[in-house]
């Protein structure tokens, strides 16, 4: 560590942040992170690219009233430098674009100020933007922001995201139209003469290391001589949009490390930041925390070393949230925040006469909505926590505002959402005490198909096409992230469609982790129609049963309900055409939540053999390969204190399923 004071070189076109650890160059005015030197390496980013495109903030951008989630690409570029603080312990520096009417059509109606900041004795730098927009300016559509680093593909070519998720990676080379094949879209190719011969034969896709917004706070590459570390760290989860269950990148070859805000990636249009006209709209990012780290010696190549020594800086970096050296008055010190506390238990009296304590809620506050709309906010801060085992939680260091309080439980379907909005104050303790939530429940269950745990990963996930391989994903927990499952469907079922039976199938086993299309033999696609057969005894005609369907994703589906007959139209229920997720296509196992309740009246059935029949029939798109659903969870209910079941062991719903 030194002790050397933060100095800062303001030159015409650069400024240069130093400790003596590393030094920063950031492109004046523009705000560019230009180079950083550390432990005797001259640049860590790759000096073989343009100086815009080594280290960046950038968004996509697009008209109100446009569609989908792409846009305008913008690497924001600074117009004004300014010395914000300038001391022995302390820089930060801020790099400015006011936006002005006559850009209109131009430029994103944003005031922008990046900020970048270095600590005496701290081995990485902080960065972070203000976004403003003013009511009276246009409103526009903001699908993305992130910030992006490029480093030299020479020197960091091992990645880790997690303790099982780390790999030497391929070049960039390796991607070029010489050396890969591309698969069903860009992001997607097959190396088939890449420089190095071990990585031949494998997919790379930079959707293939994503993660989940709870489990994303530390990620980055490796330098093995010398052995130097770079890392993106993230100690807080509450600029982020759409809940801790949301996705994004990480890295990718490049080497390319991100830090991303906001996104569309799992989830869609839905989660396009849409600003209406007469809407202000003012968010700060970050700070986020470049970390460097290297050790004195590597003779054996082991990145493990700096990998655990970057996540004792994120542990370090997380206690330190909310940090207290930031300068701008609009992120809040500790002391001008607030916490929240109490106990959220369930209640199903078909499971338990007494409350089961919530384990492992996820509870959280977010902007006021409906339950389960913090999933699809975009706007506001989010706040998240996990309940201990009896359903105990305190989210604390909560920014000042309305917020309302968000839960789910995992064993349970559906989403709580606390009635009263809970307005949060500089240093107020607001005890809820308990809470309890009543999922949706009309009657006893009669069968059930996997636990409610937002996810299709307990589901079967076959092998990959040994042509389409991962390495890192072989005999992995992940094995979802491989490319190209979905055309296994075909060669699993290749003229008839996944049928389950009650009491005999095993959902591990024997149901399908997605309902996609089926492939035809002309490179055509079709859909599906699942079947799920069970018996009844006694069904009361004069009854009610209720079907329960949770959905873990949906990409420009539809599911239609059929009981008994396959060919009723209409059906008995269709959710209509949903989701936009394109989890399928990008080896996510879980996108957006959607629950369906629908009542099947007693007349629909029989006494013996039943069959229900799901079909997503969209197939006629030039993705037909991606459209479909992934299931989360399949309940079918009796009438209120039914046993018309003969064959079925009453459910037993596992209210402490974790989803760790």
């Amino acid at each position: 560590m030194s002790s050397q004071r933060v100095q800062l070189d303001i030159q015409d076109h650069h400024v240069v942040m130093d400790n003596g650890i590393l030094q920063v160059t950031l492109s004046k005015p523009d705000g560019i992170v230009t180079r950083i030197q550390y432990n005797g390496i001259d640049n860590l980013l790759e000096v073989l690219n343009e100086e815009v495109n080594r280290g960046y903030w950038d968004l996509v951008w697009s008209e109100a009233g446009s569609v989908g989630t792409t846009g305008t690409f913008d690497v924001i570029k600074g117009t004004k430098f300014e010395v914000i603080v300038e001391s022995d312990e302390q820089v930060e520096v801020s790099f400015t674009r006011k936006w002005n009417p006559s850009q209109e059509g131009k430029l994103v109606p944003l005031n922008i100020d990046k900020r970048f900041i270095m600590l005496r004795n701290s081995s990485g730098f902080y960065s972070y933007a203000i976004f403003d927009h003013l009511k009276e300016w246009p409103p526009f559509n903001l699908p993305q922001t992130r910030i992006a680093f490029k480093l030299r593909k020479e020197k960091f070519q091992y990645m880790a995201i997690a303790d099982n998720r780390q790999r030497y990676m391929p070049l960039p080379d390796d991607r070029s139209q010489e050396r890969s094949k591309v698969l069903d879209v860009p992001e997607a190719v097959l190396l088939v003469n890449p420089i190095e011969p071990e990585f031949k034969g494998e997919v790379d896709d930079k959707y293939e290391y994503s993660s989940e917004n709870q489990n994303l706070r530390v990620h980055g590459w490796i330098c093995m001589d010398p052995p130097v570390g770079f890392w993106q760290i993230t100690p807080s989860d509450e600029f982020r949009s759409g809940g801790p269950l949301k996705q994004n990148l990480t890295s990718h070859v490049g080497p390319t490390c991100l830090a991303m805000f906001l996104s569309a990636h799992y989830s869609g249009e839905d989660l396009v930041l849409k600003l209406k006209p007469d809407e202000p709209w003012k968010k700060v990012f970050g700070p986020v925390f470049i970390y460097l780290n290297s050790v004195t010696s590597n003779a054996n190549d082991d990145p493990s070393p700096l990998w655990e020594d970057a996540k004792h800086q994120m542990m370090t970096e997380v206690q330190k949230w909310p940090y207290d050296f930031p300068a701008s008055n609009e992120f809040p010190k500790s002391d001008q925040r607030g916490n929240v506390r109490g106990r959220i238990q369930v209640r199903d009296r078909y499971v338990s006469e007494d409350r089961i304590p919530g384990k492992g809620a996820y509870v959280g506050l977010a902007p006021p909505g409906d339950a389960g709309s913090f999933q699809r906010d975009c706007k506001g801060y989010q706040f998240w926590t996990r309940a201990d085992e009896h359903g105990y939680y305190s989210i604390k260091n909560i920014r000042e505002g309305q917020y309302n309080l968000y839960a789910w439980v995992p064993g349970f379907i559906g989403d709580y959402r606390y009635d009263a909005a809970i307005n949060i104050t500089a240093g107020c303790d607001n005890d809820v005490h308990e809470l309890v939530y009543e999922p949706p429940r009309d009657g006893p269950t009669l069968w059930e198909i996997g636990i409610p745990d937002r996810s299709a990963a307990k589901f079967y996930v076959p092998d990959p096409n040994p042509n389409y391989i991962n390495k890192l994903y072989v005999n992995h927990p992940d094995r979802f992230r491989q490319y190209g499952l979905w055309e296994r469907y075909a060669d699993l079922y290749p003229d008839q469609d996944l049928i389950y039976t009650v009491g005999t199938s095993d959902y591990a086993k024997d149901w399908f982790f997605a309902q996609v299309t089926r492939k035809k033999d002309d490179d055509t696609y079709e859909g599906t129609t699942w079947q799920i057969k069970f018996q009844l005894d006694n069904v009361n005609k004069s009854g009610t049963f209720k079907l329960r369907i949770s959905l873990a994703t949906a990409n420009i589906a539809e599911l239609q309900i059929r009981i008994n007959d396959p060919k009723a139209d209409p059906p008995l229920f269709t959710t209509g055409v949903i989701g936009k997720d394109n989890t399928i296509l990008r080896h996510g196992i879980h996108g957006l939540y959607w629950l369906y309740s629908i009542g099947i009246p007693a007349t629909s059935l029989v006494e013996g053999n039943n069959t229900l029949f799901l079909t997503q029939p969209i197939s006629n798109s030039p993705l037909a390969a991606f459209h479909g659903l992934m299931y989360d969870y399949i309940r079918l209910e009796g009438p209120p204190f039914s046993t018309s079941t003969r064959g079925v062991k009453p459910a037993n719903i596992a209210p402490n399923t974790s989803l760790d």
